[in-house]
């Protein structure tokens, strides 16, 4: 498709991404879901960049011009609009957002009425009707037939009754010390809230967002600083949130980032040892280590492994009857309390396990199995080239296996680059298929 990736439509805003192609998007939508309304109702949300004001009215304008009412909700977490959508009977909820891109990019996310991101094929519907010219100016509204808009701002208190309702109501966060990394994001108000009125001692770092400093060496892409802030404070634990909220890294008290696997291997057995995993399955993608699917096997837990993107994890655990998956990168699903990664549900989760099991340090209960050797490339590039149109590719994947190496090679679905993941048991073994890899990539698709 041309306009959307593995998350929505994502690029420069006021470039790629403009008010007019917003617009025209939220035109094409609205004709889209209005095939199946019930309440006429599209509500909007959006995290703190600045483009999200010419977004959003962008979105508005679009939406009430073929007829549908606006409800704005204001920065919110991804999974608050995943949640507001169904909770307020929405016919279509949409997140302005890049997640965890730099602020100079946003991004458009749909969800249905039901609080599910769309799938392709719908997505495919949308784009379809967007190129239509003629379909879209038939639709444009006169007179009373044009929609109407008003914003809300008290509705970050559902969201927030509902993820308190996640946790187990006979369990505390009492006497423990949190230091919570907002990113400078969507999660700036409603974490710390959550955290407070749950009984943690909160620490708040980058919660001051100005426009410009989203994700901005902060966050659960850089989470130096609150690794840094969990040993200066002696904290029990330190969470760090992305752009949108929807994904987590966790750091113990030693300052330490926990690897995503790890987090899935723990939380899967907690969830299984307390006989709250459906299907004694758990969804994981092609990212994940072997390590961790050798681990939940040892537990008598099966894993399904998905394409990369947290709606598609949701897609497999719908098909498989499971209530837990999740991404390495910290895309986490409790589908029992969310429709999409929810980093907020995940860290309360991480808590009620700690809370429940023997006393230990949180870095040794969060360090279950060791990783076996892996190694991400991400290589910029100029054209996204198919990777079976590549002279020799089909031949190094060949040999890769030969040599008992896992590989995954794939584009982002969102940035100009190609992500290669090796991993092997032999680190001797593996460093050479990195070097290897990655300058015949180079060759091949930068000259």
């Amino acid at each position: 498709m041309k306009l959307f990736g593995t998350d929505g439509v994502r690029g420069k805003a006021g470039a790629k991404l403009d008010a007019f192609m917003a617009m025209r998007l939220a035109m094409a939508a609205g004709i889209f879901f209005r095939k199946h309304s019930l309440t006429n109702k599209i509500l909007v949300g959006k995290d703190t960049r600045r483009s999200g004001y010419m977004i959003e009215n962008a979105i508005v304008s679009g939406l009430t011009a073929v007829g549908y009412n606006v409800i704005q909700v204001g920065p919110m977490p991804t999974p608050a609009i995943a949640f507001l959508t169904e909770d307020m009977r929405c016919d279509a909820g949409i997140m302005i957002s890049a997640s965890h891109n730099s602020y100079f990019d946003n991004g458009i996310k749909f969800f249905d009425h039901t609080g599910f991101k769309l799938d392709v094929k719908d997505e495919a519907e949308i784009e379809k009707i967007y190129f239509d010219k003629e379909l879209i100016e038939q639709n444009q509204k006169i007179e009373l037939e044009i929609g109407t808009s008003k914003r809300i701002d008290d509705v970050i208190g559902r969201y927030i009754v509902h993820i308190k309702n996640s946790f187990p109501k006979e369990l505390t966060l009492r006497g423990t010390r949190v230091v919570l990394d907002v990113a400078n994001g969507a999660a700036y108000k409603v974490a710390p809230t959550i955290f407070t009125e749950l009984g943690a001692d909160v620490f708040v770092i980058n919660d001051e967002p100005n426009g410009s400093n989203i994700n901005l060496s902060c966050g659960a892409l850089h989470p130096e600083k609150l690794g840094e802030e969990v040993v200066k404070l002696r904290a029990d634990i330190g969470f760090a949130f992305d752009g949108d909220a929807d994904r987590l890294v966790v750091v113990n008290e030693q300052g330490k980032v926990v690897d995503g696997d790890k987090l899935l291997g723990v939380l899967a057995n907690y969830l299984k040892t307390n006989a709250l995993l459906k299907n004694t399955s758990v969804v994981a993608t092609t990212m994940s280590n072997q390590a961790l699917e050798d681990f939940l096997s040892a537990k008598k837990i099966k894993l399904a492994r998905c394409d990369v993107g947290d709606k598609y994890v949701l897609e497999k655990l719908r098909e498989l009857g499971s209530n837990f998956g999740g991404e390495q990168s910290g895309h986490i699903i409790f589908s029992d309390f969310a429709k999409t990664g929810d980093a907020l549900v995940a860290a309360l989760q991480v808590m009620a396990y700690l809370l429940t099991t023997q006393k230990e340090p949180v870095g040794v209960k969060l360090n279950p199995f060791e990783l076996y050797p892996q190694k991400l490339i991400n290589l910029q590039v100029n054209d996204k080239i198919p990777l079976e149109d590549i002279k020799g590719y089909k031949e190094l994947m060949e040999k890769l296996k030969s040599q008992n190496i896992r590989a995954l090679v794939r584009y982002s679905g969102t940035e100009n680059l190609l992500r290669i993941l090796l991993e092997a048991s032999d680190e001797k073994v593996l460093s050479s298929a990195v070097q290897e890899s990655e300058g015949f990539f180079k060759r091949a698709l930068n000259g």
